[in-house]
């Protein structure tokens, strides 16, 4: 079997674990178009729940006609209105995606968590697109609910190899017009500047999920001594021994708590997902209503 077909039937195995999972908002949508979303915009939805005594300032347009000439009382019809919730999935191509450098494991990770993200977005029906920043600019997907556009997803990140060193900020601004943002990266670069764009999102209403990909050779590094090279500076080596090994591993667990802090910090869901880990059970974590903070054991 070769490389295409082996990631296909790996993507295929993992969307069929992820069917029926649901991925509700985290508030109300501002929307009107039919969804699966609970929205702010009232009293249009086929959904009946109830009747309220009409009041001052309550829009007439919610009145039920029919009920008020049977009985000359003035009732608001109450429904449940459902709402779409534009998702943009962000991820980061840049070279420290590609580590370690023989399986490419974050890059692996990332692509399966993106398309299985986006399967599961659309099967609710709503528009999901797509954005990854290269050196070369931003290759982007606006949000599409037709058929086949999980497809066309999975087909372009299997086109993209990660390299260079990319800034994910600039591309946030490719997302403004979605009420959800995925970040999908290993948070090696403009962290800073990546955070306060996702703050202006999050202060403008939209939901902000932040996915942070870790290779297990990150978490537990070899204990043979050897040169540790920056994927995306590659003139910069460290060398890792016994002495500098538990410092690094101390450093790199202090920088992680820093990191799911930052997120908190602007209101945005924070997941860390391990190469290792098996997708589907990662996307249920991601997708789990009223998770702020997801970490991996």
């Amino acid at each position: 079997m070769d490389e295409g077909s082996r990631i296909a039937d790996e993507l295929g195995s993992m969307l069929d674990a992820l069917r029926g999972v649901a991925w509700p908002a985290r508030h109300s949508v501002r929307g009107a178009a039919a969804g699966t979303h609970r929205s702010r915009i009232t009293g249009m939805s086929p959904e009946f729940t109830e009747y309220r005594p009409y009041r001052q300032g309550d829009d007439p347009r919610r009145l039920d006609w029919k009920l008020l000439a049977r009985t000359d009382r003035a009732y608001l019809r109450i429904t449940n209105d459902r709402a779409t919730l534009g998702t943009t999935i962000l991820v980061d191509a840049s070279a420290s995606m590609a580590y370690p450098v023989i399986t490419r494991g974050k890059w692996a990770m990332a692509r399966r968590i993106a398309v299985g993200l986006a399967a599961v977005a659309h099967a609710a029906g709503d528009p999901v697109g797509l954005i990854v920043p290269s050196e070369r600019g931003a290759w982007a997907r606006p949000p599409r609910t037709r058929r086949g556009v999980v497809g066309e997803i999975a087909h372009l990140l299997a086109e993209i190899e990660p390299k260079g060193m990319v800034e994910l900020a600039p591309a946030l601004a490719l997302s403004h017009r979605t009420s959800r943002l995925v970040i999908v990266s290993d948070f090696l670069g403009d962290l800073d500047s990546v955070t306060r764009a996702a703050r202006e999102r999050v202060v403008a209403g939209a939901e902000v999920h932040a996915v942070h990909i870790v290779a297990r050779e990150e978490l537990d590094p070899s204990t043979s001594a050897f040169l540790a090279t920056d994927p995306e500076r590659p003139d910069v080596m460290r060398p890792l021994v016994d002495e500098t090994r538990a410092e690094y591993v101390a450093a790199f667990s202090a920088w992680r708590d820093d990191l799911a802090n930052a997120w908190r910090g602007v209101r945005a869901s924070y997941s860390q997902l391990v190469t290792d880990e098996v997708a589907a059970q990662a996307i249920r974590r991601i997708v789990r209503p009223a998770t702020h903070t997801s970490v991996a054991q």
